[in-house]
This record gives structure tokens, sequence and C-alpha cells, in this order.
């Protein structure tokens, strides 16, 4: 089993700044990729940004320019810098990996607990 520990969340001013940390631990054979989400209440669970294991990135339209994924494979952590936020950036986010493990052949999504993070205007 893969298990994840998110951290960085919190309350913040519009306009501030935070940043959010997953680390992944387990039987980890390969990491596929690695993102983080978010859900408002109410609302779907959205992704905001994706890094496969070539490197290449993801964004949702509504954080691109403000937010920036990125990892340390060393240490199977993806880190996610949050500038310039807003209101609308309220939810709680997730972390989600895809991997193998020593257990599991094909690859599957792992969630990490989520962590709140509060914009206030």
């Amino acid at each position: 089993q893969v298990q994840l520990v998110e951290s960085g969340g919190g309350l913040v001013q519009a306009g501030g700044s935070l940043r959010l940390s997953c680390a992944a631990s387990g039987s980890i054979f390969s990491i596929n990729a690695m993102g983080w989400y978010r859900q408002a209440p109410g609302k779907e669970r959205e992704l905001v940004a994706a890094i496969m294991s070539g490197g290449s990135t993801n964004y949702a339209d509504s954080v691109k320019g403000r937010f920036t994924i990125s990892r340390d494979n060393a240490k199977n952590t993806v880190y996610l810098q949050m500038n310039s936020l807003k209101p609308e950036d309220t939810a709680v986010y997730y972390c989600n990996v895809r991997a193998t493990t020593s257990q599991r052949v094909t690859l599957r999504g792992y969630w990490g607990q989520g962590t709140q993070v509060t914009v206030s205007s």
C-alpha cells in the first residue's frame, strides 16, 4: 500500500501564498504521476495540477500562472506552490499518486487525507 502525508494548508489572505507538500511512502515500485486535486463544499473534485513521470505538467486553467507543481523524486514528494491566492481557491486539497507497488502490478491511484486551504478576502 501507499501512504500519503500532506501538509502546508491553512488560512491566508487574498494575494498571499502557501506551499503544499505530499510525501509518499510504502511499498512503492514506481510512480507514474503525482498531482493535486481540490474539492469545495457541494462541488465536484477537480484536478488542479499534475506532474507526470517524464516531467511534463498540466494545470487547470483557473490556476495557470499562479500555481506551480514540482517534485522531488528522491523523496517521493510532490509540492504545490500557490501564489496570488484568491477566495475561489478555498477548498480541501488532496494529493494523488498513481503508482505500482510490490503487491500490485497495475497502476492505481492513492489519495491523501486532504488539507484545508482557506483564502479570506
